[in-house]
């Protein structure tokens, strides 16, 4: 007879009652985490990814998975893109038509981009944003989405960084590029020599590259600490770890128990596609075979409207909009009996909203999530309705990731319990920051240790907890907002003499960017002309929204702005004094 038998940390191989081996087990089973190394390991399987030395691209791999057995989908009987703002669907055999189509124009009218350069893309959510997005990858050239609401001076900075040699916008959005930028020039989405590129075939076969597993996919954008946005460049190898975690996931025998969707699925797409979670999103609907409804701008009312109509079964979703569908009489007036699950990330969900959703829409899941744009958006999340219950965790780290919680004072190595900086390393984490060496070798360290700037903790089941930021990003909404980059702006504004920005607690966006202002002698600037003034220079997401005038700024003998002074002071209710 065969017998396995724990003892403490050993495990005993016993046949006919002789030990033929001994193991030690080091890996907690609860946790993950190993007191050997230090390191929380995932509790997931883990998923075999293809040989690095393999030439492949994230297209040629999400098409391999949407053309395998496994989800048996018919290409021209099966709806990929609906744009719910004029009823117009697009079947997968027309998408990718579609997408062959401009991938040959775009080599034929331009054959001086070549595999690696960079083009960068402006436009609002539409139909043609995946198109472009699957041509220009299969073509081996890097994609460069950006915001369309941020600013010309933003957007002049982001296209320095990544270097572009084209761009496609839209008649709404061309005005803002610097358009000598460009070498090759801009396409307009919404112009009629767009609509040939991708409806008429060129006679001229696609020459496509060998496109290498470790090449650059796709540069996104994230702020950080210094107020300056950073351009975050990640791999095809990045985009195919993530897909795969996600495809196992979605696809594997325990799928039904395990939260996820076990019919046609429809996700109505609440994130703007330049986002890394829409991104991410936008392929792993396409690997699947399942359906995408979208719009151009969200409208919470057109979003139930469209949930109804097209019988949307899950959202990618940030916390406002749980808040919204927990108190909004507007959510009652619909059927959203189709809906099943929402994948909640980019923010923390706290307890109360999480309960008040679930008394209102008790058939549907809320699973969260946790990932930066520098993790290709995954880290850590939930699978099924005993881990959705772990209100105000991230869940469990994702498949094939490892983390550390890392003593931000001593350096030290953390156990669960304990709360430190969260370090991660994974298949997923990003090639580094384009074209800035000094930001990228302080977040990567030569072990391929991503330092993610939060405090966090995992308890004694595995669960992350993200307790506050280091990088003391201000989270409005699903936006990071960067404190130093109005401090900036602020102090250069004559009236004042000095300026901190804070988070300041808000229901509907999580967080809302305060200002504490030290006017300067003899001024009596007000609180509706710091707005004012912030407004006209930041996209709409970054402007100030609550202002509060005091004698000085509290700072640490080095001149650092004691913010957490400043947090308590608001959220206290304190007099308008420090």
């Amino acid at each position: 007879m065969l017998v396995y038998i724990y003892r403490s940390s050993f495990f005993f191989f016993i046949f006919e009652n002789k030990v033929y081996t001994v193991l030690k087990i080091s890996m907690d089973p609860k946790s993950g985490y190993c007191p050997d190394t230090k390191i929380f390991k995932s509790l997931r399987p883990s998923v075999s990814l293809p040989p690095l030395t393999e030439p492949l691209s994230i297209v040629q791999y999400a098409l391999s998975l949407l053309n395998s057995p496994t989800t048996g989908i018919n290409l021209s009987a099966t709806t990929f893109l609906v744009d719910a703002d004029t009823g117009h669907r697009l079947c997968y055999a027309d998408f990718l038509s579609q997408t062959q189509n401009l991938a040959a124009s775009i080599q034929a009218r331009y054959p001086s981009l070549s595999q690696n350069d960079v083009a960068f893309v402006l436009s609002p959510t539409s139909i043609h944003v995946p198109i472009v997005f699957f041509a220009l990858l299969s073509l081996g050239v890097v994609v460069s989405p950006a915001n369309p609401l941020s600013s010309s001076s933003e957007l002049t900075h982001m296209v320095q960084l990544c270097k572009p040699l084209i761009a496609f916008a839209t008649s709404s959005t061309v005005g803002k590029l610097p358009s000598s930028l460009f070498p090759l020039g801009t396409i307009l989405l919404d112009s009629p020599e767009f609509r040939k590129m991708i409806q008429i075939p060129v006679s001229n076969p696609i020459s496509y590259p060998i496109i290498h597993q470790s090449d650059s996919a796709a540069i996104l954008y994230s702020s950080g600490t210094t107020g300056k946005v950073k351009g975050v460049e990640l791999t095809h190898r990045n985009l195919i770890a993530l897909i795969a975690s996600l495809f196992y996931s979605r696809f594997n025998d325990n799928a039904a128990d395990e939260g996820e969707i076990t019919e046609q699925a429809v996700a109505f797409m609440t994130l703007p596609l330049f986002h890394v979670f829409g991104f991410f999103m936008l392929i792993r609907l396409a690997s699947m075979g399942e359906t995408m409804v979208m719009t151009a701008r969200f409208d919470f009312e057109k979003m139930l409207a469209a949930v109804e109509k097209y019988r949307v079964t899950y959202m990618p979703v940030s916390p406002p909009l749980v808040v919204a569908m927990a108190k909004s009489d507007l959510a009652l007036k619909y059927d959203l009996s189709s809906l099943q699950l929402l994948a909640c990330g980019g923010a923390p969900l706290g307890k109360e909203v999480a309960e008040r959703f679930k008394s209102r829409f008790p058939n549907v899941e809320i699973l969260q999530g946790y990932g930066l744009t520098e993790t290709t958006g995954g880290a850590t999340g939930m699978n099924g309705p005993e881990e959705s219950n772990q209100y105000g965790s991230a869940g469990r780290l994702g498949v094939n990731v490892e983390a550390k919680i890392v003593d931000p004072e001593s350096g030290k190595t953390l156990p669960p319990g304990h709360r430190g900086e969260l370090w991660l390393r994974a298949p997923t984490i990003m090639k580094g920051y384009v074209g800035d060496k000094q930001a990228t070798s302080a977040t990567l360290d030569p072990e391929g240790w991503l330092k993610t700037g939060d405090l966090c903790y995992f308890d004694v089941d595995g669960f992350l907890y993200v307790v506050d930021r280091l990088k003391e990003l201000i989270k409005y909404k699903a936006y990071q907002v960067p404190p130093a980059e109005l401090e900036h702006i602020l102090q250069s504004i004559p009236d004042v003499a000095d300026a901190a920005v804070i988070p300041y607690p808000d229901e509907e966006a999580g967080e809302i960017p305060m200002a504490y202002i030290v006017r300067r002698p003899g001024s009596t600037i007000t609180e509706s002309q710091i707005i004012d003034i912030i407004a006209k220079q930041v996209s709409p997401y970054k402007k100030i929204r609550r202002v509060a005038f005091i004698n000085a700024i509290p700072k640490s003998p080095a001149g650092k702005i004691l913010r957490r002074e400043l947090v308590n002071h608001a959220t206290n209710g304190a007099s308008a004094r420090l």
